[in-house]
């Protein structure tokens, strides 16, 4: 990995936010605030799935594992933005960079496949409610796990490995808050052509493959609710799918700006954005969601606070 001058990079700059040296202060009790939060609600939300017994079902195993995920690539982004914060130097090893890309894009991409199979527990829960505890067996339920797991860990290796093989000799400054592979790719005096299209390919794979899961699966489950003659039964079916619904647009729509909109030098501050909310805010809003509009989940938490009084 070879800069210009010919010395080897060790480490890269991460530029941040434009401006951040006036609002550092800000944006660092902002950032830990939400981290805060994001700590709280998924650590409390794995907790209380796992000694609520009502909540052993197949639909709280996943959101349980969702909570995990949105936990660790939380945990990969925010601190070291808030070092950065509180530094002049902002900088990462090129070790540490690595490390960062690979842990982020392996628990984002298993985000998007843990929604999907979360789409298809619900689909199985209303259109065959019959067969949902032999379709939905553990079983069945740990392989959609290990499947979404293992097409993050995919991502990650492939990208990931490909993107730091690269010659860095235009700049060690990454303009962007966390190592993210379009603005390291933009580093490199390496022809990036097929790691554009390489990117471009897995990440417009799992959109479409995952975003397609969830939009059959809503088809049919909304054909299904439509044929319950009563409206309090459509409304308890529809509820079960409100929360995931609610994180599943919030996710994809995001996802989509960032990595699949045509890239100009007006819009990365744009981007910058769209990553923060999607990188920091989100990981934070999922168990708000699923605590706020998920009625099982709230039954549950005042159980415990009955028992705790």
């Amino acid at each position: 990995m070879e800069q210009n001058n010919g010395t080897k990079v060790t480490e890269f700059i991460l530029l941040g936010f434009a401006g951040q040296h006036k609002s550092w202060l800000v944006l660092f009790i902002v950032f830990l605030g939400i981290y805060v939060v994001t700590l709280v609600g998924n650590i409390g939300m794995i907790l209380l799935i796992k000694i609520e017994a009502s909540l052993h079902t197949p639909m709280y195993f996943f959101l349980q594992n969702l909570a995990f995920v949105d936990l660790c690539y939380a945990t990969a982004i925010t601190p070291k933005v808030l070092q950065n914060l509180m530094s002049t130097e902002q900088s990462i090893s090129f070790i540490g960079c690595m490390v960062q890309l690979f842990v982020y894009g392996t628990f984002v991409t298993s985000d998007g496949y843990i929604l999907a199979a979360m789409a298809v527990d619900r689909y199985v829960a209303i259109c065959n409610p019959l067969r949902y505890p032999t379709v939905m067996s553990q079983r069945v339920c740990i392989q959609l796990l290990i499947g979404s797991c293992f097409m993050g860990f995919l991502n990650a290796c492939v990208n990931g490995s490909l993107t730091f093989q690269l010659n860095f000799c235009k700049s060690n400054k990454i303009n962007h808050f966390f190592c993210d592979a379009p603005p390291i790719l933009a580093l490199s005096c390496s022809s990036i052509y097929f790691n554009i299209m390489l990117l471009a390919a897995f990440v417009g794979f799992n959109l479409m493959f995952t975003v397609s899961i969830i939009i059959f699966s809503y088809i049919f489950i909304l054909a299904a609710i439509l044929k319950i003659s009563s409206a309090a039964g459509r409304k308890k079916a529809f509820s079960t799918c409100a929360s995931h619904l609610t994180a599943v647009t919030i996710f994809h729509g995001t996802l989509s700006y960032m990595y699949l909109h045509h890239r100009t030098l007006e819009s990365q501050e744009q981007e910058k954005l769209a990553s923060v909310f999607y990188g920091i805010v989100i990981p934070m809003l999922n168990p708000l969601i699923y605590s706020l509009r998920n009625q099982d989940v709230r039954e549950a938490l005042k159980g415990i606070g009955k028992k705790m009084l």
